[in-house]
């Protein structure tokens, strides 16, 4: 199933490329760049040297900090031991992560000094053998005494290899399976997928956490294809603008927030884009308003992924052919599926149901996770007969395009009707005194909730409520217009980037108890 059939596990791929060209270019973190047969011979010492310290095969080691060489090395040296790594929502509290830990019932960790409070908080009440990494004495260093040939271990196609757990914005966090087989498979079907474009001398600038799986995802799929990565600490919006102008990169992800941080920077106005020849984006719905903006200050293509922690990789694109400023509709969709992959659009008693019509999104992927750590239930109530239920809201127009509509667990029912977030939020982020909008639902004594948005003002404006809901009634029927709108400077977020919709209607909710029918 893999475009080289030397790649049959997650550590093959770095190997294959520091043999057939040793001297390319693999991450460029600091300074420092790295080859393909540097990455290849520090893993494999880091490999023997975990291994040293009793980090045996389906194992799972802990890693708690930001984005760094380090991360890769841990990435593939545990997978070339056949165990599992496990990257910390460093965003998290004390209290979250402990829980985490708890779960995943690791057996070694390795912490960046930078957590070194932290870690030691969680250790107090869980003790686990661990690594501590920091400028001074980084993987690299630690295990450079080793041999750097590969050890020779015995990893099964479906043997897990990462577990990223869900942002919990619906619940508690669940620790989602990968396995070596499903980020392979992930690589076939977008080797089938003629959107994708692997250039020699790409260079992809990646700024996210490395707990998302977008930052996982996309990076493994770049060094599958012998592409190099320029790493960011952590997403900072002048950091980010200056290697664009700096490093040039041809390849670049944000999320929707991201990109709005990003543009909102004054120092994007004087930024060249023009090394950037495709910004991919998912995470979360992009606002028309956002995208819009987006094309016009970014010369190069753009290409939306859809897809979720559970699916390993993309199930649907939003190819660059289907970025047309021309057609607003088109701008709001998700895309198609990928080769390989199957989507379903179904009521709540699981039946097909016609195109135009909204319904949950089931998603049917040879990539599809291996399911949730320890949760049976829970997998077998997601994963149905192949198909993963995704929780998302959606629909497919004539063409075969898909649109997200919203999570089910946030849409808005006011006196008896639907309302769903994103299309109110598409309708308020085309207004020009609106930089970001979130909409909630919140309590109403007569029609159970109501619609409302919350904004962020463009800089310099100084946006009217009137107006604004002057500018809905143009285009969402009545009861889908906000009754209210409260103007706030941030809105909060949760780990992954995402805009946390669960604190933005606690305080509405405060005193009440939600219930839906």
């Amino acid at each position: 199933m893999s475009f080289f059939p030397e790649i049959r596990a997650l550590g093959d791929s770095i190997a294959f490329h520091a043999k057939r060209d040793p001297q390319r270019l693999a991450l460029r973190w600091e300074g420092r760049d790295t080859t393909y047969a540097d990455l290849e011979a520090t893993s494999n010492r880091l490999a023997r040297t975990l291994s040293g310290e009793g980090v045996q095969r389906q194992q799972r080691v802990i890693y708690l900090g930001k984005n760094s060489e380090d991360f890769f090395l841990a990435i593939f040296a545990v997978a070339k031991i056949g165990a599992c790594l496990v990257p910390l929502n460093w965003r998290l509290t004390v209290a979250e992560m402990s829980a985490v830990v708890a779960d995943i019932d690791a057996h070694y960790a390795i912490i960046d000094r930078e957590f070194e409070a932290t870690w030691n908080e969680i250790a107090a009440a869980r003790r686990l053998p661990a690594r501590w990494i920091d400028a001074r004495e980084p993987l690299r260093q630690w295990c450079g005494f080793h041999n750097p040939a590969a050890l020779e271990v015995v990893v099964e196609d479906e043997d897990p290899v990462i577990v990223l757990y869900t942002s919990g914005t619906t619940g508690q966090p669940k620790g989602v399976l990968h396995t070596h087989g499903s980020f392979n498979r992930s690589r076939k079907s977008e080797h089938l997928e003629k959107a994708f474009e692997w250039r020699d001398g790409d260079l992809f600038l990646n700024p996210l956490p490395n707990f998302h799986l977008l930052h996982i995802a996309l990076s493994l799929q770049c060094l599958y294809n012998g592409v190099a990565i320029s790493l960011q600490k952590q997403f900072d919006p002048v950091h980010v603008l200056a290697a664009i102008g700096t490093e040039r990169p041809t390849l670049l992800v944000l999320t929707p927030t991201l990109i709005q941080m990003l543009l909102d920077h004054p120092h994007a106005a004087t930024t060249d884009f023009s090394s950037v020849r495709m910004t991919m984006y998912a995470g979360s719905p992009i606002a028309l308003g956002l995208i819009m903006r987006a094309i016009r200050a970014m010369p190069g293509k753009f290409m939306q992924f859809y897809g979720q922690t559970e699916t390993s990789g993309p199930v649907c694109l939003l190819r660059p052919d289907e970025h047309d400023l021309g057609n607003e509709k088109k701008l709001k969709a998700c895309g198609r599926p990928l080769p390989l992959i199957d989507l379903r659009i179904v009521d709540p008693a699981g039946v097909d149901i016609a195109d135009g019509a909204p319904g949950e999104l089931l998603i049917k992927a040879p990539s599809t996770s291996a399911g949730y750590w320890r949760k049976p239930e829970q997998t077998d109530a997601q994963f149905r007969s192949g198909w993963y239920h995704s929780g998302d809201i959606a629909y497919r127009d004539a063409d075969g395009l898909f649109y997200i509509y919203d999570r089910i667990k946030d849409m808005i029912i006011t006196g008896g009707e639907n309302v769903y977030a994103a299309e109110v939020e598409n309708a308020i982020s085309t207004h020009p005194d609106v930089a970001a909008v979130a909409v909630v639902g919140v309590p109403d004594e007569r029609w159970g909730e109501t619609v409302k948005a919350i904004v962020i003002p463009r800089t310099g404006s100084a946006p009217d409520v009137a107006a604004i809901l002057a500018h809905c009634r143009a285009v969402l029927s009545p009861y889908k217009i906000p009754k209210s709108i409260d103007f706030v400077s941030v809105f909060p977020m949760t780990g992954s980037g995402k805009v946390s919709k669960k604190e933005l209607r606690a305080p509405y909710w405060a005193k009440q108890e939600r219930v839906v029918s």
